[in-house]
Formats: structure tokens, sequence, C-alpha cells
């Protein structure tokens, strides 16, 4: 196991080292918008990210702000030692599809009750993510779902041997 070293944040930044485990739910007045097939599906001032140490944040966003029309529940399902289990959406716009491409919570462990039925999305699998409108970068690798902006530093788990952090 590699031992990562830690960037140490500019200010305006924060490091994803000084981020909690078990991790942080908390509300942002970011503004977050996401883009799929040229249709822009969320844009909202009220979601939810949560914080975890070395995991870039991973926002969710609440429903009614959401074009729900363009997301099909599917029966994939994953468990998260903190949040619970997870049910997922394929996004679909027009004759274009993302499948699995975001998750939820339907019954959230108690510390993450606020989070129920919140949607966070892939960023890797929207044509487009923006945090106050700064295009995301997606954490590495296709199993966690953080979004990489300029005021969040690493390094990030998710890259090649970095499982065993």
């Amino acid at each position: 196991m590699v031992n990562p070293q830690r960037i140490n944040p500019a200010p305006g930044q924060e490091s994803v080292w000084d981020y909690p485990r078990p991790p942080r739910l908390e509300d942002t007045s970011k503004h977050i918008q996401i883009i799929f097939n040229q249709v822009t599906i969320v844009d909202t001032h009220s979601a939810k990210r949560v914080l975890e140490t070395s995991h870039p944040p991973s926002y969710y966003i609440p429903p009614g702000d959401i074009n729900m029309e363009h997301l099909l529940q599917t029966p994939k399902t994953s468990f998260c030692e903190w949040k619970g289990p997870a049910g997922y959406y394929t996004i679909r716009v027009g004759d274009r599809e993302a499948h699995n491409a975001a998750w939820f919570y339907p019954n959230p462990t108690p510390g993450f009750a606020s989070l129920k039925d919140y949607v966070a999305f892939y960023a890797h699998l929207m044509d487009v993510c923006y945090v106050d409108g700064e295009k995301v970068q997606p954490q590495p690798g296709n199993f966690y779902g953080g979004w990489i902006t300029s005021d969040i530093v690493g390094p990030f788990k998710g890259s090649p041997g970095t499982w065993g952090w």
C-alpha cells in the first residue's frame, strides 16, 4: 500500500485529507448544473454534499430540482456502510441513455436521513457537470462518484493503487 502525500491546500481550497471519516453531510448553496444530451437535467442551489476522507465531494440533488422525467429506476442496488442501501437510475434524454448513472438512498441510515431520495450523478457519465460555473472533473476510476473542482485538492482515492487507502 502506498501512503498518499497530502497536497497542502492554498487559501480558498479544501484538502480531502481534512474531511472526516465517517463522512459528514452538509447543505451547500453552490450552483449545481448537470447537462446530458444537450438538456439541463439539474439546476439547483439546494444540494447537499458528502465529505469523506480521501474523496472529493459527492453532490446530492433534491428531486424537486431534477427533471425526473429523464430518470428511470433500475434494478441495480448497492450498500454503503455509512448511508445504507442505494438504488440507481438510468438517465434517458431523447435517444441517448446512461445506464446506472445516478444513485439515491430511499431509506438512509439515521445520520443521513436528510439525504432521503436526493440523487447523486456520476460526472463521467454526464456530458458536463458544473459547480458554481466550473466544469467538474470526475473522481478517478469508475467506482466512486466524487466531483473535483479547483477548490478541492487530493490526492484522491480511485486512481490505480489507491484502493488500500
